[in-house]
């Protein structure tokens, strides 16, 4: 580690191969915890390079726990958080939009990090259980549509990253990593990321994967398709900005998608928009990014998979979704 932290430091890069076994490494308890936290920050102070962001990759997802569901065509919603801009939790609301619209989804998701609650915080608060039984998996996918893997029980080898991270709090190269290491492998995936330059880092790798994804990033700097603006999107097929005109709306306002800063005021923003109470601009930014999820599966034009986005969560089934998933849970 020394001789690789020499170089970073000097602002040289690794290769791929050398990156992904720095990831066995750690996982192997090879090294110390200040070894560790210096890797991490030198990725603070300097861009990571393509073939590093592979190596980090490939390396969880060799190391994983996997979860063999490819006969039920999930799609994961996952952005890489570290935008700042403390939302509520969007992706996953989307997640239960997207299952209420028949669409099986794998949500991989962990605790906030760099943000005050993150995905595993707010479903775990309201009863949803983590499981890495495959059985269980296959249930929750079956009778609700969606699954949640939680992702601390099927990175074991990350155990001993994850309370440094926490200790840090602050966005590292593990953020950019998440979306990329669900242990579903799912065929379909939708991703937010927090910077242009990252965007065209993911849209590189996954051009090499047989996936059909959408990939994002709100030119004001959200990881999600925030409507309060522009948002670029590259997807298997074409680029493209998407304005919320496109959706028929017009422009929010950063504060209309604020996500509250407990785990008890983003739990009550997710059970108020799933019971219908939600407001116009809360409901249409979880529609969006559940449209363009719900369009990467079927390949239909976004527009038009909106309304039936708006459907699924108008009509209650997003809700009929969450509700059955907390009952298996219990």
């Amino acid at each position: 580690m020394k001789e690789i932290l020499n170089r970073l430091i000097n602002h040289e890069s690794i290769s791929s191969e050398e990156a992904k076994q720095v990831l066995v490494n750690i996982s192997k308890g090879k090294y110390n915890q200040s070894q560790i936290a210096s890797f991490l920050t030198v990725y603070m102070m300097r861009s990571i390079t393509i073939e590093e962001l592979q190596g980090f990759r490939d390396a969880l997802l060799e190391l994983c726990i996997p979860v063999p569901l490819e006969e039920y065509n999930t799609i994961d919603l996952c952005g890489t958080g570290g935008d700042g801009k403390d939302t509520f939790n969007i992706s996953t609301l989307a997640s239960f939009v997207t299952a209420g619209a028949e669409v099986n989804v794998t949500k991989h998701g962990n605790y906030g990090v760099s943000s005050a609650c993150g995905s595993s915080n707010v479903l775990e608060f309201l009863g949803v259980k983590f499981s890495n039984d495959i059985e269980f998996l296959k249930t929750c996918l079956e009778k609700s549509g969606i699954c949640v893997l939680h992702a601390p029980l099927f990175h074991p080898a990350m155990k001993n990253v994850a309370p440094i991270r926490r200790e840090l709090g602050v966005k590292t190269f593990f953020n950019m990593l998440g979306p990329m290491v669900n242990p579903a492998f799912p065929k379909n995936q939708m991703v937010g990321v927090f910077s242009l330059e990252l965007l065209r880092m993911y849209s590189y790798l996954y051009e090499n994967t047989d996936k059909n994804y959408s990939i994002i990033h709100a030119l004001d700097g959200y990881d999600e398709i925030s409507l309060t603006g522009a948002a670029k999107v590259i997807n298997n097929k074409s680029e493209q900005i998407v304005n919320p005109d496109n959706f028929g709306l017009k422009p929010l306002q950063q504060k209309d998608i604020y996500g509250g800063n407990s785990i008890e005021s983003s739990a009550k923003i997710f059970v108020d928009v799933l019971d219908g109470k939600g407001t116009e601009a809360q409901n249409n930014v979880v529609c969006a990014n559940a449209s363009l999820a719900i369009s990467t599966v079927n390949d239909i034009p976004f527009e038009d998979s909106f309304s039936i986005a708006k459907e699924s969560l108008l009509s209650g089934k997003a809700k009929q979704s969450f509700k059955k998933l907390v009952e298996l849970s219990q």
